[in-house]
């Protein structure tokens, strides 16, 4: 498995806060069989012009020192797009390929999501949204028209497994085939990718598990094409079960 989304550059966001936390994280992806780790720091697209912040490129070096060899690490960032995008931006892409992880506020309209897309793709780079079930405009319909403007969408993996509105939004973006990657969006915590490629495996998914954890990230790692992912109904019912032996209950 691949995570494309995480907060584990120590010190320089919101995530992880030193490098054992990050290394701490990382075995544990190595465990449950992650070969190669993204990390993507928050990074303002009104600042991208200023460049890779010099505080990243230590906190990296750091961590790359201590990281444990089974996990590959590459560098992004996590792009709140408050502005329309320049050239600059290339700078911060998915392991220099041409996808791009991007964010907006959780209150914006469809029409400004598609507006800041455009910005984005007229770059000639490909936009990958970060978990779109967080946004209260995102409907599959929404879904639709966001990649009609050459987007991507990355759902995170662990909201699959929520009953609060946001992971039903993702559940009915995997049962739609809207999804392209999975991704854990870890903050030096416990959100792990494997979760979701889980619960996909236990509903008859290996198919969409093998292509959201695991082919079309290393597309992205590899700036290639993504592949279609078929459409894979998770009932609500039914992934409560599953959440509560996933996590031990009884």
């Amino acid at each position: 498995m691949i995570d494309l989304h995480c907060h584990l550059m120590p010190g320089v966001d919101d995530g992880s806060r030193s490098v054992e936390q990050s290394v701490g994280v990382l075995r544990k992806m190595a465990e449950l069989g992650i070969t190669d780790v993204c990390l993507t720091p928050h990074l303002l697209a009104s600042r991208a012009a200023a460049g890779v912040p010099p505080a990243h490129d230590r906190a990296f070096d750091a961590l790359r020192a201590a990281a444990p060899p089974a996990v590959r690490l590459h560098r992004g960032a996590e792009v709140m797009l408050d502005r329309p995008v320049s050239s600059e931006i290339r700078a911060f892409t998915l392991a220099g390929s041409r996808y791009l992880l991007v964010e907006f506020p959780r209150l914006i309209a469809d029409e400004s999501v598609r507006n800041a897309l455009r910005s984005v793709t007229e770059l000639g780079l490909v936009p990958l949204v970060a978990h779109p079930e967080r946004y209260s405009s995102c409907s599959a319909t929404a879904a639709y028209r966001w990649r009609e403007t050459g987007a991507k969408l990355q759902v995170d993996a662990t909201t699959l497994l929520s009953p609060q509105a946001r992971g039903e939004r993702a559940r009915r973006l995997v049962a739609h085939g809207l999804a392209d990657i999975i991704a854990a969006d870890n903050h030096g915590d416990d959100r792990q990718v494997a979760a979701g490629c889980e619960l996909l495996r236990s509903r008859g998914g290996e198919v969409q598990a093998e292509l959201l954890g695991t082919r079309n990230p290393a597309a992205i790692l590899e700036d290639r094409e993504l592949e279609p992912v078929p459409p894979l109904v998770l009932k609500d019912g039914w992934f409560r079960r599953f959440r509560r032996l996933f996590a031990g209950e009884s």
